[in-house]
């Protein structure tokens, strides 16, 4: 029996690449000039924000376009799972860096620094207990609480990884309410988490001292959080995508992988967080 063999679609040469590459060159331009208020660096920046931008919906429209009018085979669809699988865990790899960076300050390096003659080496008065101040003489400052905020974000990055689910599963039953109805309302959680979070960056600031400066406790805690939150930020776009083309009814029961990629980031999100809560916020 003979048996066809699924062709595997090339798309045509892209010009988007090259403005992918411009788009990368002004925005590391424009940061370190912005950083180092050489010239116009705010506006080498922002433009590099907007060209990459331009890139983006362009580059993604296209992609859509050739998905929805049927281009796309199960050999495409198993390389796009392949790519996003990679890419998450290239953002797995992201994160342990930073969590063993922050393990190896409290494990190792503090309780080292405090012991027998490396006192020598510090300021006087240095206690090598976790949160730290050093090195250098910060100022006071109070650690984040755990059951104030971060609890609440938890809760509602946990609910929004069920809402989300239940999306998903109208989506596959046919039910285009109840995928619509979970995408909005996963959106609306994210964008609540990340607003909790901005108040709490206010708080802690303001009133707890806590800087980017507060020695290897805050500039952990703040990039390891901030980091998450620009991830969250990401996420709740990709979302918000989903849902736009949820309302143009794209997507099928049988073949939607690009709101399962959607999904799979934001669950990677949501777990990400809750080692973040336990690990910098309650340990």
């Amino acid at each position: 029996m003979a048996h066809t063999l699924e062709k595997y679609f090339v798309p045509e040469p892209s010009k988007y690449p090259i403005f992918g590459s411009v788009a990368l060159l002004l925005f590391g331009t424009g940061a370190a000039m912005w950083l180092n208020n050489v010239g116009p660096g705010r506006w080498v920046f922002f433009l590099g924000i907007a060209v990459l931008v331009f890139m983006m919906i362009g580059w993604f429209g296209q992609v859509v376009r050739e998905s929805e009018s049927g281009k796309y085979g199960h050999r495409v669809d198993r390389s796009f799972r392949w790519s996003m699988g990679w890419f998450i865990f290239s953002e797995v790899m992201f994160f342990a860096a930073f969590f063993g960076a922050l393990f190896y300050v409290r494990v190792l390096s503090v309780p080292w620094l405090s012991s027998g003659d490396n006192l020598a080496l510090l300021w006087q008065g240095f206690v090598g207990n976790w949160p730290t101040a050093g090195p250098g003489k910060a100022a006071p400052f109070t650690p984040m609480d755990a059951w104030g905020i971060p609890a609440i974000n938890t809760i509602i990055l946990l609910t929004s990884g069920g809402t989300l689910t239940w999306a998903h599963h109208g989506l596959r039953h046919g039910n285009r309410g109840q995928l619509k109805l979970g995408l909005l309302i996963t959106i609306l959680l994210g964008v609540t988490f990340l607003t909790l979070q901005v108040h709490e960056y206010s708080h802690a600031y303001s009133e707890l001292n806590l800087r980017l400066d507060t020695g290897v406790y805050g500039s952990t805690f703040y990039f390891l959080t901030g980091f998450h939150g620009l991830h969250v930020t990401v996420g709740a776009i990709m979302l918000t995508v989903m849902l736009l083309r949820a309302m143009a009814g794209h997507f099928r029961p049988d073949d939607h992988f690009g709101f399962e990629a959607a999904t799979w980031y934001w669950h990677f999100v949501d777990v990400v967080w809750l080692m973040l809560f336990v690990v910098v916020y309650w340990l």
